[in-house]
This record gives structure tokens, sequence and C-alpha cells, in this order.
């Protein structure tokens, strides 16, 4: 118990960072949105792709379903910002760059959400074994500073405050303490936590290509820009090879 929670408050100071250092350098946020990106691009590849594959593999899982929960992942929060766009929207800019506070929050919650479940990982892998505990405490730790980065992008990027983006980064620096503390009451079968790996590749699909990466080019396209999306999804693909 007691690793349990010290593992999950070193997230929440991992998260806490990534989104300070993203606020601290908001005027080159377009710099740090085409690296987000490609992290975006490196955890689906790279970390939760493979996780699902091991999943079928081990449990004889039917792949269809999850790739069903991936497309609805897709098409849910696509449907959900355009439909805030539609009903908040009444000039022309507005719509054609995507831009809405709204759609920032509701980005932000669903990394809450995800940072909730990387809490929920930390504490179910200690019931497996404390190594395998440890391995995804790692794991989470080394990619939740891009989570704070990622949270703060797209709350300043949709014309949210500084001060509400801060307060969205406490909640998704918070959500992971809770997601692990909960393990303690509860057990969650493998299936649906299968199930919302496939769901959340198709929100992280989404964000990247429709939100971030565009709004990284939006000013101005350069090689650096794209040099940096490169890197991004190296740095995740190194940091899983690692771990």
């Amino acid at each position: 118990m007691i690793a349990v929670i010290l593992l999950s408050i070193a997230t929440f100071i991992s998260t806490l960072l990534g989104g300070l250092f993203a606020i601290k350098y908001k005027d080159k946020l377009h710099y740090i949105m085409a690296f987000a990106a490609g992290v975006l691009l490196g955890v689906v590849a790279f970390d939760i792709f493979p996780e699902i594959i091991q999943q079928v593999k081990t449990y004889d899982f039917n792949p269809i379903s999850i790739m069903i929960a991936l497309v609805l992942g897709f098409l849910i929060f696509h449907i959900l910002e355009k439909s805030i766009l539609i009903q908040h929207c009444h000039d022309e800019e507005c719509f054609l760059h995507h831009k809405h506070p709204d759609i920032g929050l509701a980005s932000a919650l669903a990394l809450a959400g995800h940072s909730f479940m990387d809490g929920l990982g930390i504490g179910l892998g200690f019931q497996v074994s404390p190594a395998v505990g440890l391995l995804v405490a790692v794991a989470v730790i080394s990619h939740d500073f891009t989570d704070g980065m990622n949270t703060v992008s797209l709350m300043l990027s949709n014309k949210n405050s500084d001060k509400k983006s801060k307060l969205l980064l406490l909640l998704v620096a918070i959500t992971p303490i809770l997601g692990a503390l909960s393990t303690l009451f509860f057990t969650v079968p493998a299936y649906f936590l299968t199930l919302y790996l496939g769901f959340f590749a198709g929100f992280l699909l989404y964000i990247g290509a429709s939100d971030i990466l565009p709004e990284a080019h939006s000013k101005q396209s350069s090689y650096k820009l794209m040099g940096l999306t490169v890197l991004g999804t190296l740095f995740i693909f190194i940091i899983t090879r690692l771990i």
C-alpha cells in the first residue's frame, strides 16, 4: 500500500512539472505542441497497441471489439468537438480553426480519465507482483510529464485562461493518485481494461492528428516543427524500450 501511494504521488509531481513547463514557455507553444503530437503518436504505437496485442494473445480476446472501441473513441470525440463548435462558434475563424474553450476543457477531462487509469494500472500491477507494479509505475511517471504538457497545451490553444489551465492541470495530476488508491478496494476485469485501451487510443489519434498537430503548424510550417514531432515519437519509442 505504501509503495502504491508513494509512486502515485510521483506521477502527480511529474504531471505537474510537465504542465508548468508548458505554461512557462507558452510563447513557444507551437513547438511544444509539435513535440506533443509526436508523443501521442508514440504512446499509441509503442505503448497502447503492444499492450492491446499482448492482452489479446494472453486472454484470446476478440480483437474486433477492441477495434470498435478504438473507432468509437475517435468518432465520439470528433462528434463532441464538432457539436461544441456548432453550438458555440458564431464566427468563421472559430469554426475553421477548431478553437473553443469547451473543446480544450473536454480534451483535458479526457486526459484526466486517462490519468486515473494510469494510477489504476499502477495499483493493479502491484496486485500481480511488486516487480510488475514498479515497472508500470516507472512507465507511467516517465510519460506523465508529457501528459501535463498536453493538458496545458490543449487548454491554452483553445483560448482558455492560465488560471483555468492550471486548475485542469491540477485535476489531471491528482487523478493518478485516486486511480491507484481505488485499486485497494476492487479489481477490474482485464477485458474491460483492454476495451478502454482501444477507446483511448482512438481518442489520442484524433486529438493528435486533428487538434494538436494542425495547431502546431497553424502559424508556420517548418522542418524544425516536423523534426520535433519525429523527436516526440522517438522519445516515447526509447522510453518504452528501456522500461
